[in-house]
C-alpha cells in the first residue's frame, strides 16, 4: 500500500485505507539545527485527548513528557531504560522525549503509540502537537532558545504508520509558513461514526506548550 501525502486542511480515513487498523504508530521529525554552536530544537511532542467540550476530561488524557510512567514501553524500549507517558484508559503512549532532534538517525525523531480499540468512548478527537521548549524549561538552559520560531525548524512532518505492518499510511510535511509562532497543532484524530479519520491541521500558535494546554484543559 502506497502512503498518501495531505496538505493543511485536507482529512484523510484511517478505516477505509487500513481495515482493520486497531494500533497506529504516529511519527514526527524535523532537522536539528546545524547552525555551527546554535541552540538546539527542543521540540515536545504532545496529545490532547478531548471530549465534547473541547476539553480534557482528566489531566491523563494530556498526554506529554511530564506525564512519563514507568514501564509503559514495548520491550526493546524497556531494555535501553526508556519511559513513556500512558493515558488512564492505555490507549495513548506518549513520546520518548528527544531534546535535541538527533536521535533519529534519519528516522522518527518522536513518536506516539495509539490503540484506537481502547480510546474512551466519551473521547471525540485527538489533537497532535509539537512546540518548541525554551528557556528556562529546556535541556540546556540556553537563553538563546527564547527566540526560536517553527520558521526556523525545518522539514516537520508528521506520519501514521500501521503498527502491525510497519507500513506507512499517510504523511503531512509542515509547510515552512510561520514566523514567531512557538506552538503547533500538527494534525487531529476523530471519530467518524465507529470509525477513524485524520485531519492535517497545521494551526500555529505562541506560547509554546501552556498555549495549548490553556486552550484544552
Amino acid at each position: 500500500m502506497s502512503s498518501f501525502n495531505l496538505s493543511k486542511g485536507e482529512r484523510f480515513s484511517l478505516s477505509k485505507s487500513a481495515p482493520g487498523l486497531t494500533i497506529a504508530r504516529i511519527g514526527m521529525g524535523w532537522n536539528p539545527n546545524e547552525e555551527p554552536h546554535g541552540p538546539d530544537f527542543d521540540l515536545d511532542v504532545s496529545a490532547f485527548a478531548i471530549n465534547s467540550n473541547y476539553k480534557i476530561p482528566s489531566d491523563s488524557y494530556f498526554v506529554f513528557y511530564g506525564q512519563v510512567r514507568m514501564g509503559n514501553c514495548v520491550e526493546d524500549e524497556i531494555e535501553k531504560g526508556f519511559s513513556r507517558p500512558i493515558t488512564a484508559d492505555k490507549s495513548i503512549l506518549g513520546a520518548i522525549d528527544d531534546p535535541d532532534g538527533r536521535r533519529s538517525d534519519g528516522n522518527d525523531d518522536e513518536d506516539m503509540i495509539f490503540d484506537l480499540s481502547k480510546v474512551n468512548s466519551d473521547i471525540e478527537q485527538i489533537i497532535i502537537c509539537a512546540s518548541i521548549c525554551k528557556y528556562p524549561h529546556d535541556n540546556k538552559k540556553d537563553i538563546r532558545t527564547l527566540s526560536q520560531n517553527f520558521g526556523m525548524v525545518d522539514d516537520c512532518y508528521i506520519r501514521i504508520i500501521n503498527e502491525q505492518t510497519g507500513e506507512e499510511i499517510v504523511r503531512y510535511d509542515l509547510a515552512k509558513q510561520f514566523i514567531n509562532e512557538d506552538a503547533v497543532e500538527f494534525g487531529r484524530l476523530f471519530r467518524v461514526g465507529n470509525t477513524w479519520e485524520f485531519e492535517a491541521m497545521g494551526r500555529a500558535h505562541n506560547g509554546s506548550l501552556q498555549t495549548l494546554v490553556d486552550m484544552y484543559t
